[in-house]
């Protein structure tokens, strides 16, 4: 019993630290961008301090909304927490949650948030609002079959789709992380990830001008609560892909694998480094790169399902 006990409570911190560091890397990954284009830039702790001041703002609701509109802010915030509850964030060993759902499952929860913003944004009459959701859901109708396609080979290799199985089967021994197959997976993991994530190439998350917004389109007639609940919950989901990638298919290590809160607690520096190190990668390729003009965004993500396919394909005729 003592055991289930303190896997609830590690499932609990884990939630707590996607909480609580998504905006914290929101604000690294600005200010590093910053500092590559010699600019000052706004303090790593600035995406606190909007959340906070858009909390406690008024909050607008356009009279033409419906139900979906209000609601759409909660289920975009409780999705990306939910997934938490069923990847490996502190720990390399199944939590109380971990079977739950699979990886599959967890792509169809980060889904759902993105579907119900996709028509939150076209319920307000807004003129843009369905401008920008016809966008995301051409990145997102070619994002998905990347998806699949990636899951189905970790699942074909490790013999399940659980998180934490196929962390140990990929990269124990270590031979395995240097297989054809798995290099091709992680680039096709990194492309989705810019994509899903709303990062340059694919899209520009500090640009501002309706007429070209993709990702930041959703959220373009809320304010107040509603407003903040929608930034966190973007801010979360992009945690836990970088979460998913890097203590699933790249850096395992550094995980707690004793079962006490001291492990536990111990693994948040060594996994909030591994996030900062992607940062860097992250900082590097939309400081090397331009965003793509709309129609080459799905030849990006068709190199991203060739990709993917490549990697299928090397792990089944490849020893």
């Amino acid at each position: 019993m003592n055991a289930v006990a303190n896997k609830i409570l590690f499932n609990l911190i884990q939630v707590l630290v996607v909480m609580g560091f998504a905006p914290l890397a929101s604000g690294v990954l600005a200010r590093l961008k910053e500092m590559i284009q010699s600019k000052r830039g706004p303090s790593i702790f600035q995406p606190y301090r909007d959340l906070w001041k858009l909390f406690h703002k008024d909050e607008i609701v356009s009279e033409e909304s419906s139900r979906v509109f209000r609601f759409t802010p909660y289920i975009v915030f409780i999705t990306p927490v939910f997934v938490t509850l069923l990847i490996p964030v502190l720990t390399n060993y199944p939590l109380f949650f971990a079977f739950m759902g699979d990886m599959i499952g967890g792509g169809f929860v980060l889904a759902l948030g993105g579907f119900f913003a996709t028509l939150a944004a076209i319920d307000t009459a807004n003129p843009y609002g369905p401008v920008g959701a016809s966008r995301t859901r051409m990145v997102g109708f070619l994002a998905e079959p990347v998806f699949m396609i990636v899951f189905f080979t970790v699942s074909f290799v490790a013999g399940s789709t659980i998180p934490y199985i196929v962390q140990g089967k990929w990269v124990s021994p270590i031979s395995n992380f240097f297989l054809p197959s798995h290099v091709l997976l992680v680039l096709a993991f990194l492309m989705l990830i810019l994509a899903e994530g709303g990062r340059i190439p694919v899209d520009n998350p500090t640009g501002h001008f309706e007429l070209a917004m993709i990702d930041e389109s959703k959220s373009l007639e809320y304010s107040g609560r509603g407003f903040a609940l929608m930034k966190w919950g973007g801010q979360m989901k992009m945690f836990v892909l970088m979460c998913i990638f890097l203590n699933v298919l790249v850096t395992p290590w550094g995980l707690a694998s004793g079962q006490t809160i001291g492990a536990v607690l111990l693994a948040i520096p060594y996994v909030l480094f591994k996030i900062f190190c992607f940062l860097l990668v992250l900082v590097v390729i939309e400081s090397s790169f331009s965003k793509l003009r709309l129609f080459r965004i799905a030849e990006f993500l068709g190199a991203a399902f060739i990709t993917s396919v490549a990697a299928m394909i090397a792990q089944i005729f490849l020893p």
